[in-house]
């Protein structure tokens, strides 16, 4: 499609590296935007890339949804949309969505995305995690421990 391909140009233009591997003390963290994650989201596609790339967390995006979990002792943050932008492509939410059109087995949904950002906090061998989200007009914070074995 034409959007896909601006896309591609785009980032292609700018010359961004499709990952990154920061060391922050004892933690090897992953930076990835997250559309490179099929299906997007997936628990088992992120695993294997914190795999790959041989990671203690592992940072995504893309889907403008927070998410923080820990799976096979790594851990997992998407930090969200700080402005809330809409997304129209989920895949498997779970949530009340309005579906828009099916096209080539994937959905386009409709529904408000939940503004939100992390800060993450390390030392020594625990990450605490600040997730900010803002829901009905009033910042709700989330404090998320992981602690590296």
């Amino acid at each position: 499609s034409s959007i896909s391909t601006s896309c591609i140009s785009l980032s292609q233009s700018l010359n961004y590296p499709e990952q990154k591997v920061v060391t922050v003390g004892q933690f090897r963290i992953g930076l990835i935007h997250g559309h490179q994650v099929i299906p997007w989201g997936d628990v088992a596609s992120l695993a294997l890339l914190q795999r790959q790339l041989d990671v203690d967390i592992l940072i995504s995006g893309h889907t403008h949804r927070f998410e923080a979990f820990e799976h096979e002792n790594k851990f997992y943050i998407n930090p969200g949309s700080a402005t809330g932008a809409y997304t129209g492509l989920q895949t498997h939410l779970g949530k009340r969505c309005k579906l828009i059109r099916v096209i080539d087995k994937v959905c386009f949904l409709s529904r408000n995305v939940i503004p939100s950002f992390v800060l993450m906090d390390i030392q020594a061998s625990t990450v605490v995690t600040y997730v900010y989200q803002l829901i009905e007009d009033d910042v709700k914070v989330e404090r998320i421990e992981f602690k590296k074995y």
